[in-house]
């Protein structure tokens, strides 16, 4: 199972404009392709039967749903804290909160990574200090594995900052999730990465063309589970990694 990449949609039912299911299913129309199940407050029957839901959805354009906590909820990718468990679980799919070079640093068998704050977030408010562009930049550059920018990404721009960073998708939850239109806003936020990851083709003065891209050498993310981009990080090795010594 691939990394997730791209727009990636965080949920969060409370304030989720219309319901859940609205927001998820027109997101989804937009070209998102990967959904985190947070809601961590439901008893896990509910929260298993939300998630049986959310995986209809993502189905029919081979979408992958990704569960907040170290219970898949009958699936096969979980994003787990800052804070544990450690070490992580054997799933299929694993990704983990982080806020700082000291949490990064603590990554061993983990897929991916989420860095947050960027920006200050409606979410979250008085959550950071915020990183910045820069501060996400160099955390990126700490990490041995694919690194989502998480935290106040609400505008094509933010998303285009965030991939000159280097990050290979951003994980967004307040923009998407209250907007009146999320299809409209999905398909905003996905085409500002497609044309943040296209190489741009020049011609010198010499005839030369030259080929120049945002910092990424990602493929241009296609629909399907399979959506990725290339940023040159791979899965951390060996699993026996310890604390101080690499990721």
């Amino acid at each position: 199972m691939t990394p997730p990449s791209g727009v990636v949609l965080l949920t969060d039912r409370l304030v989720a404009r219309g319901g859940l299911d609205r927001v998820v299913a027109g997101a989804v129309a937009g070209g998102v392709r990967w959904v985190v199940l947070r809601e961590k407050d439901l008893p896990r029957p509910e929260r298993t039967a939300l998630a049986v839901e959310l995986r209809a959805i993502l189905a029919d354009v081979g979408g992958t749903l990704v569960v907040a906590g170290p219970d898949p909820l009958g699936g096969a990718a979980v994003h787990l804290p800052a804070a544990g468990p450690y070490p992580p679980p054997t799933h299929s799919l694993v990704g983990r909160s982080c806020h700082n070079e000291a949490e990064m640093n603590r990554l061993t068998t983990e897929h991916y990574a989420t860095v947050s704050p960027v920006w200050p977030t409606k979410t979250k408010p008085g959550y950071g200090p915020p990183l910045g562009p820069a501060g996400l930049r160099k955390l990126i550059r700490t990490s041995n594995v694919p690194v989502l920018a998480l935290g106040g990404v609400e505008s094509p721009e933010q998303v285009t900052a965030c991939v000159k960073a280097g990050a290979t998708g951003v994980a967004v939850l307040g923009a998407l999730m209250r907007a009146k239109d999320p299809t409209q806003t999905a398909a905003t936020l996905t085409r500002a990465f497609q044309e943040a990851v296209t190489p741009v083709l020049t011609q010198t003065r010499r005839g030369v063309t030259q080929v120049s891209t945002s910092g990424l050498r990602p493929t241009v993310p296609t629909q399907g589970s399979s959506l990725t981009a290339r940023s040159g990080h791979g899965r951390p090795q060996p699993p026996t990694a310890t604390k101080g010594q690499g990721k």
